[in-house]
């Protein structure tokens, strides 16, 4: 166990975390809302400093971001942990459980992109991921530097509910971030997840100013907070922010505590048609839908990246542009396809 960052002693041996908004007043052996910060002593400890839960090199449309680096692929790894407690998790195995742990040092997790690299993967970084990453902060914050410094790019796939300090200590070594916005109701957030929207809206709009590439992915409900007058808010405050930030509306599914039904896929299409009357890149996902993962330009609807699954299959962008109309599509990096659209050229800009 490592000595946390961002914390402050109090009277008889009492600390108050100061990582997340939260804010955990902890006595002696006693552990966050997180799980994974204990009092030791009058230290607050980082239990889980080097125990890797789960790792794996995905797609980078995974995470999901479409516009980072399309079709490359990225070294993923996680610990146990998070400072929610969403009663509809998809991850709750390692967010909210417990297990086995493998020894993971700094060096060795960047040792991971280079040995992918050498065989022939086009591995561009690290993503910091499936479980929430900040509750791991002093491992993230420690492998992020050292990744940085060696030319690899850093993903946060986040809740966003961290405080701001540690948020601006870290934001500089992070290329792109994910962030789970998991509603636009603050009573939703405090009755099924445990947190506060306010906080993940700060996240959103600081990583934004600090040139953070942002995407954001919003998992739909039924009944709970996929009503049109939310999911109107929701769309228009992040149009005020950044019309151009793309947003994955995913398809919600039973999981750990909530036995809702899946969301209907028409849902799905009603809140796209609405998202994408104020937003210009807006995708489905956890859903088969033809061409709702597809990159089409805002101007004339023309497919400029065609993707199946998690691959990109076609690209018909000409130095970042539609061929049909020349609108400009914000895209960080070189776009891999499978096979690119014949006739067209595959964006090989950096």
């Amino acid at each position: 166990m490592k000595a946390a960052l961002f914390y402050e002693r109090l009277e008889d041996g009492v600390v108050r975390c100061l990582l997340c908004p939260h804010g955990c007043r902890l006595r002696p052996g006693a552990q966050g809302l997180c799980r994974v910060r204990r009092n030791e002593s009058g230290v607050l400890r980082a239990t889980t400093y080097g125990r890797l839960a789960a790792d794996g090199m995905d797609p980078i449309e995974k995470k999901p971001l479409y516009h980072f680096y399309p079709g490359s692929w990225i070294y993923s790894l996680a610990a146990y942990g998070c400072n929610l407690g969403c009663r509809f998790c998809q991850n709750w195995r390692l967010s909210q459980g417990d297990g086995p742990a493998v020894e993971v040092t700094p060096d060795a997790a960047v040792e991971a992109v280079e040995r992918g690299r050498r065989k022939g993967v086009p591995c561009v970084g690290l993503a910091y991921t499936y479980s929430e990453p900040t509750v791991w902060y002093e491992f993230v914050y420690d492998t992020a530097r050292l990744a940085k410094a060696r030319g690899y790019v850093n993903v946060l796939v986040t809740n966003g509910f961290i405080a701001e300090r540690p948020l601006r200590q870290l934001l500089p070594e992070v290329d792109a971030m994910n962030v789970d916005l998991k509603g636009f109701d603050e009573q939703f957030y405090r009755r099924y997840c445990r947190g506060e929207r306010d906080p993940v809206l700060r996240t959103i709009r600081l990583a934004h100013a600090a040139g953070c590439h942002l995407e954001l992915t919003c998992l739909l409900i039924p009944g709970l907070n996929d009503s049109e007058a939310e999911l109107g808010k929701l769309f228009d405050w992040v149009a005020d922010l950044d019309a151009e930030i793309p947003v994955h509306l995913s398809r919600y599914y039973p999981s750990y505590r909530l036995t809702v039904p899946p969301t209907p896929v028409a849902t799905l299409r009603r809140a796209a048609e609405l998202a994408r009357r104020r937003l210009k890149y807006v995708y489905l996902g956890n859903v088969s839908e033809p061409g709702g993962s597809d990159t089409r330009c805002p101007r004339c609807g023309v497919t400029v990246i065609a993707r199946m699954g998690h691959a990109v299959t076609g690209c018909r962008l000409r130095d970042r542009r539609c061929p049909a109309c020349g609108q400009e599509i914000r895209l960080v990096g070189q776009v891999l396809c499978e096979q690119p659209t014949r006739g067209e050229e595959v964006d090989g800009q950096a």
